[in-house]
């Protein structure tokens, strides 16, 4: 409860205008006192940190996670937990989006149908809880499965254009008000009224405090608790429609993880997991610490892998700090405060504006004159560095930018199209000579890229294309015609006859859609081969292994596979144990190291090879040109080319 107003029980240390005061104001207010620390930090250490743009961007990136936190907050106040918003958020996307783009429904009401999916989502889950008696965990996590299976669903796992008329929430006002942060601020409002003002917020601190006592006292716990998780899912209901409006699509697995970012920042906010504490001001406070956490990281080129320990140890030390301040005699004033309590918040949040515009407006200083350089500098933004496959195209992009002393950022969107386009955001605010960027999906990327063509700023796209928006280059194999590849290599190993499993990519990508196409197609060349089964396994070696080991049980005759990477190939290997290479034949996909060695090994009969290193060096090259105003081509074909047993040891990727 670091923001909330606070009474000490031991009295002031100092005058409030003194030292003393002024360290009671700064423990008092925890998650404010760090979010002060984070941005006086940030402005030092970035010269690119303390830009309009830059913190309007800020802004934009908590709009979603303080949405579904404010929502959140409503649950944790009453001690409880919902860890399906984040799933719920999606559902309500997609059936907005369906309802209005794929059956005609007037857009007003599919908006409306969105939000009621959310309601509804919330209504289940306090039914549970209040009457089947469910612990809020277990039911929340079965909502979390049950909600993103129906987003798959109804989507059938491809993303669904959104409706114009919504798709201007992510859009700004004036050309420079971003409307998310509106969003963002409006159900702030609604939700410190609700928490405050109303019976409902009054029974939330009652039911979180003593809940047996909140019954005895003539409260209806149960019926409190429906229209909590209801309004919780209507929060993640607005949250979702503005995630999808940033995206201009409804993507089935959007969102997917940010429950445990809203609980975080509910938690980093002030609030207490045991219930009876909390405050939206406090929540608001816990979003935009991630968010600047997440930007100032990516404008100091931390790499991806590092930048997730550093948010875990914040949020620690953020929490850490609400426990010092509290062993040091600070308590919590929850729903009411003290008298005044209201005009001395308002006067801790003036005094640390005050503070922080001073501090940083000295730092400034550091940076002035510091922004020019004659070091070209590029942002690399990739869907994933959890497969090798993106990790040699990092590899190959870094070797070219040292070779021509290009200074290149790359980030990880770790498959989450929203985390990439505040990537492509923070690299446009930064005012970088060009942007690189491997596309979590094809769609969702167009809004960042046409931001970047707006600021004049260069776009390179890599492996995978970005729809709707002007790329000054496409530097990417044929998955379609590499699927039409793998399928012919297939057959023609079977001699045109047999029974064949395909393991597909995760679903809603790109690179999972065109490759599962390139295999379709390719097949119909061979009538005699018989695709017994196609399961995804999300283009990972576990669930390759935990999908075939399945399959087999079913369909022990198998004389062959096609996975869409060679990730899943090498786990289908695995549950093949001494079949693969001899009665069961294995295609892979990407020619990643680990994937050539099985096929040096013979347990892995061919992968479609995409020369992944090469891809990153020609997207550096061909970005450097466009820096230098050099003619570059709008489409550079790397071949793919199939590796077997027989040419393995001249290849390269």
């Amino acid at each position: 409860m670091a923001t909330d107003t606070l009474t000490s029980t031991k009295g002031a240390t100092g005058a409030p205008g003194g030292p003393g005061g002024l360290r009671r104001l700064l423990l008092d207010n925890g998650a404010l006192t760090a979010l002060i620390v984070l941005v006086i930090a940030l402005s030092a250490l970035s010269g690119d940190f303390l830009t309009t743009d830059n913190l309007l961007n800020i802004g934009v990136q908590a709009a979603v996670t303080a949405i579904l936190a404010f929502g959140v907050t409503f649950v944790i106040v009453s001690a409880g937990i919902d860890l399906s918003v984040g799933s719920v958020a999606a559902l309500s996307a997609t059936v907005l989006a369906w309802t209005a783009t794929q059956h005609g429904v007037p857009v007003p009401v599919a908006v409306l149908l969105g939000l009621g999916t959310g309601v509804v989502a919330g209504l289940v889950n306090g039914f549970l809880i209040a009457y089947g008696k469910l612990p809020p965990f277990i039911a929340t996590l079965a909502m979390l499965s049950v909600g993103r299976g129906l987003a798959l669903v109804i989507s059938q796992g491809s993303p669904i254009a959104f409706p114009d008329s919504v798709s201007h929430l992510g859009d700004t006002l004036g050309g420079w008000l971003p409307v998310p942060v509106l969003v963002m601020v409006v159900m702030g409002l609604v939700a410190a009224v609700v928490l405050a003002r109303t019976y409902i917020g009054r029974s939330m601190y009652a039911i979180g405090g003593n809940e047996e006592a909140a019954r005895l006292s003539g409260l209806r716990v149960s019926k409190q608790k429906l229209a909590i998780y209801a309004l919780s899912g209507l929060f993640a209901a607005v949250a979702g429609i503005m995630l999808a409006s940033r995206l201009s699509s409804a993507q089935p697995q959007a969102a997917s993880g940010y429950e445990l970012d809203a609980i975080a920042a509910v938690v980093i906010g002030g609030a207490s997991l045991a219930g009876g504490t909390g405050k939206a001001s406090g929540t608001l406070i816990g979003a935009l610490i991630l968010a600047v956490l997440r930007n100032g990281l990516n404008l100091l080129s931390v790499s991806a892998f590092w930048q997730q320990v550093v948010i875990g140890v914040v949020i620690a030390l953020a929490v850490l700090l609400d426990t010092v301040r509290r062993k040091a005699g600070a308590t919590p004033v929850t729903t009411g405060g003290a008298p005044g309590g209201k005009g001395k918040q308002a006067a801790t949040y003036a005094l640390a504006a005050v503070v922080t515009v001073a501090v940083v407006g000295a730092t400034s200083f550091l940076h002035t004159g510091s922004s020019s350089s004659a070091t070209p500098r590029m942002g690399l933004s990739l869907s994933t560095l959890n497969n090798p496959f993106f990790v040699q195209i990092r590899a190959g992009a870094q070797a070219e930018a040292k070779k021509l002393g290009v200074d290149l950022t790359v980030t990880d969107a770790q498959n989450d199209a929203s985390q990439q386009a505040n990537q492509l955001q923070n690299f446009t605010s930064s005012g970088l000579g060009a942007i690189i960027v491997n596309p979590v999906d094809s769609d969702a990327a167009s809004n960042s890229v046409k931001a970047a063509d707006k600021a004049k700023i260069p776009v390179i796209a890599v492996d995978r294309g970005v729809n709707k928006a002007d790329l000054d280059a496409l530097v990417a194999s044929d998955n379609v015609a590499g699927g039409e590849l793998a399928a012919k290599t297939i057959a023609e190993k079977l001699g045109g006859k047999g029974k064949i499993v395909i393991l597909q990519g995760q679903a809603g990508t790109s690179a999972a859609r065109e490759r599962a196409a390139g295999f379709a197609q390719g097949l119909k060349a061979y009538p005699g081969i018989q695709v017994v089964a196609q399961q995804p396994a999300d283009f990972d070696r576990t669930k390759g292994l935990d999908v075939m080991s399945n399959l087999l049980q079913a369909h022990p005759d198998v004389q062959g596979v096609i996975a869409a990477n060679d990730e899943m190939a090498l786990g289908a290997i695995k549950a093949l144990g001494s079949k693969a290479g001899t009665s069961v034949q294995v295609v892979g996909f990407d020619g990643t190291p680990d994937g050539l060695t099985a096929v040096k090994d013979g347990t892995l009969y061919a992968s479609v090879a995409q020369q992944p290193s090469q891809l990153g060096r020609i997207a550096v090259d061909n970005a450097l040109k466009a820096v230098q105003g050099k003619k570059v081509e709008s489409t550079v074909k790397v071949p793919v080319k199939v590796v077997t047993k027989d040419n393995v040891a001249g290849f390269s990727g």
